[in-house]
């Protein structure tokens, strides 16, 4: 072969491997969005289903109210409160998650055993909860839906690691995405369906996840690696190195409680508004909108702004997030006067706080990640990364436990007359 058509060959053939790489970067970006989406979905779509999982199953006398009372023994306007908190259903949903984050970033990696499992739980809780005829039974079905999510989430947000660095972005915005999805999907096929149909239907999502990890995804053929130093990660520059020891892995977490904090006490404040506070503001001057409808249609607004800024990263990054804790704290005090005083006169204006507090929220996620993904050793990220969302998840927590009481609180007080 002459040396110019051997030029031309090597040419094509450095085309072809440039086409095929930047096809598999896309595929993969594609592929994390969807591994998000599926992963968050049923825990979203658990937490939207809290108020009317509480009335079907657990109020079999619809919903009761709970009556304030003057000392002089007359009674005044009542509240509509559900008997148990949408809290209790935050806690059923997040503290199994936990229990996994605690446990799973500190064994052994094997992720194609780890997603598997995420798909069978995930499946299994939807079957138990749609089906399920008793309070045990549901809350299993909760639970199990639980721990696939956080299992799901540790595992695959460490697997970033082993991509390019834009995968990161894709993950969260798939996870953020799941939030709508979740939201608006239940909220739109409840208009048409009972909870129990609603729940079959999102038996697709699992099967999803599944075609989403083993089909689309480029999976690395190496099982123990980290990124080279000049980013997140590369498929085309990957080291092999040896996994972190137990020790090794305990070690790092002091290093990483400067992320954890923030992280925590922003998903503590959100949580506390939406399990402890959504279902106590009532507006009852707009007739398109009943007060059980409103609930639902706060969770699809807090996770729009969710999905927007868990999106954002691409475009900017922001690092100071303490800054975010703090406004997420301010969303907790004007939302909790508005529960207990009704004083805020427009619907919108709540709207829009919660939108914002939804902006905060999916903020210091993307960013948390981010910022480790700067400022971590190459070696140290993978680790990290299935450490730190231990943050997110024991701030729901406690937001779940301190919820139950100021619920039940609130509900013993008036119910006052909104100006209006």
């Amino acid at each position: 072969m002459a040396k110019g058509e051997m030029r031309i060959s090597e040419k094509n053939d450095v085309e072809r491997n440039n086409d095929t790489e930047k096809a598999n970067k896309i595929r993969n970006l594609v592929a994390f969005w969807i591994l998000g989406l599926c992963n968050n979905y049923g825990y979203v779509v658990m937490l939207s289903a809290a108020h009317d999982i509480l009335r079907e199953r657990f109020d079999h006398k619809k919903d009761e109210t709970i009556n304030a009372t003057l000392s002089n023994g007359t009674n005044i306007m009542n509240r509509e409160c559900n008997t148990i908190s949408t809290g209790a259903i935050l806690l059923a949903d997040v503290l199994p998650s936990l229990i996994a984050k605690l446990i799973f970033p500190f064994v052994p990696y094997f992720v194609n055993i780890r997603v598997l499992a995420c798909i069978l739980l995930s499946f299994a809780g939807f079957l138990l909860v749609a089906l399920g005829e008793t309070s045990v039974i549901i809350i299993l079905g909760i639970v199990v839906t639980s721990i696939s999510s956080g299992l799901g989430e540790l595992t695959l947000i460490a697997y970033c690691n082993r991509f390019n660095k834009h995968v990161i972005s894709s993950w969260s915005s798939g996870t953020g995405g799941a939030g709508i999805f979740g939201a608006v999907s239940y909220a739109s096929l409840k208009i048409w369906l009972n909870t129990k149909e609603t729940l079959l239907i999102m038996l697709v999502i699992p099967v999803l996840e599944g075609i989403a990890f083993w089909l689309i995804l480029e999976n690395p053929k190496q099982t123990t690696m980290t990124p080279a130093k000049d980013g997140i990660g590369s498929q085309e520059k990957i080291i092999k190195v040896q996994e972190k020891t137990l020790k090794e892995k305990l070690l790092l977490v002091p290093k990483l409680l400067k992320y954890m904090l923030p992280l925590g006490l922003v998903y503590l404040f959100e949580y506390f508004i939406n399990q402890g506070l959504f279902e106590l503001i009532e507006f009852n001057n707009i007739p398109w909108l009943r007060p059980s409808d409103q609930y639902r249609w706060l969770q699809v607004d807090y996770q729009i702004g969710v999905f927007i800024s868990r999106s954002s990263a691409v475009l900017f990054t922001f690092n100071k997030i303490w800054i975010m804790a703090v406004l997420q704290f301010v969303n907790v005090i004007i939302l909790l006067f508005e529960s207990i005083y009704f004083y805020i006169p427009s619907f919108w204006i709540v709207f829009a706080l919660v939108f914002w507090e939804g902006l905060l929220g999916g903020g210091a996620y993307v960013n948390t990640f981010y910022k480790i993904s700067r400022q971590l050793p190459a070696e140290d990220r993978e680790s990290a990364f299935s450490i730190v969302v231990l943050a997110d998840s024991i701030g729901i927590a406690l937001a779940g436990w301190m919820s139950m009481p100021v619920h039940n609180a609130i509900c013993q007080l008036p119910r006052p007359i909104r100006n209006s």
